[in-house]
């Protein structure tokens, strides 16, 4: 009897503390378009999957190791996606957007959940002009990015991506 009553109150205590905890699940960022070395880091202000409210700003760093042109899309929750910075030339180093010349500001808007952004970047000046339209699941999602990347040489071109939550 007591050896039940002991077993019980263990996994009642152990039921309790993991109520209390919260589980993050990082989404698949394995991109075949991304040669790996050319962005040498990609986050939100507060860090990847740090949490924001709607009506807060958020600003992403990315790292460059070279000169090159950077583009970011977010991904939201419910699969829409947008633009927010399109063929951007940077330096090495790391640089943040939105950016004082930019003359706009990243505010968190609805749907809560999770917030994917993807860094797309090339050492030339992209041929073509991303265009996203519409909804993207993860196969469309990654497909889209490939698709705009593979005229360039692998070494050329580099696919980071990062995340955050919305709530």
């Amino acid at each position: 009897m007591r050896s039940l009553q002991t077993t019980a109150l263990i996994a009642s205590t152990v039921a309790l503390g993991l109520s209390a905890c919260t589980l993050s699940v990082r989404p698949n960022l394995t991109l075949q378009a991304s040669g790996g070395n050319l962005i040498s880091g990609l986050h939100p202000d507060r860090g990847e999957g740090s949490t924001y409210a709607v009506g807060e700003n958020v600003r992403i760093n990315v790292g460059t190791r070279t000169a090159g042109y950077l583009t970011l899309v977010a991904l939201q929750s419910n699969g829409y996606a947008s633009v927010l910075a399109r063929n951007v030339y940077v330096q090495p180093g790391t640089t943040t957007f939105p950016r004082a010349q930019d003359g706009v500001v990243y505010t968190v808007a609805q749907p809560r959940g999770i917030q994917r952004v993807r860094a797309i970047f090339t050492r030339v000046r992209p041929t073509t002009d991303l265009v996203v339209s519409g909804y993207y699941d993860g196969n469309r999602w990654n497909t889209f990015t490939e698709t705009y990347v593979s005229p360039y040489p692998q070494a050329d071109r580099d696919v980071q991506e990062t995340f955050f939550y919305i709530r």
